[in-house]
């Protein structure tokens, strides 16, 4: 049995599934605000991006973007993605200064970093990448060193990170 926080991180225990896949979806829909309270709250005291879908069920452009988004919280696991229909959180929308369908707002520590403004997948991909925590260094230390052909290769990797020289 999961606490009540776990639950509300999770959206209240409604990551929607969908009905072709074996797995619920990686993101997070919300349809109280108080449970999205909770969860910005937690958000906003780490360092992890959250990508806010913000979309109404009536909306073409939101259903085209839906399984784009999916597949994106699949491929990005460090980023918590969260969906938010205008409709059933008018607040929270307006709080957002949500204009136009489907708004993807980029936070991180509860500050807006960065938002994309309709069915744009490639705009959005590139956005997140821009925004998501780089690699801590011993990680990518052990990326670059694994990729390294020969000792001095791994050497010059090495003093690349610990310089922090490299641009992630």
């Amino acid at each position: 049995m999961g606490s009540l926080v776990s639950s509300l991180r999770r959206g209240g225990g409604t990551g929607e599934a969908d009905p072709l896949s074996a797995e619920p979806s990686r993101v997070s829909s919300f349809h109280s605000s108080i449970s999205w309270q909770i969860h910005f709250m937690i958000s906003e005291a780490s360092s992890q991006l959250m990508v806010i879908d913000f979309a109404a069920s009536w909306c073409p452009p939101c259903k085209f973007m839906e399984p784009i988004v999916d597949a994106m919280a699949s491929t990005f696991t460090d980023v918590d993605f969260a969906k938010i229909d205008v409709d059933e959180l008018p607040d929270v929308a307006q709080e957002f200064k949500v204009q136009g369908m489907p708004t993807f707002v980029l936070v991180k520590k509860g500050k807006e970093v960065d938002r994309v403004v309709g069915a744009k997948k490639d705009e959005l991909q590139e956005k997140i990448k821009k925004h998501r925590a780089p690699l801590p260094s011993s990680r990518l230390s052990f990326v670059m060193c694994c990729y390294a052909k020969t000792f001095e290769e791994r050497s010059q990797a090495k003093s690349q990170v610990s310089r922090r020289r490299l641009d992630v």
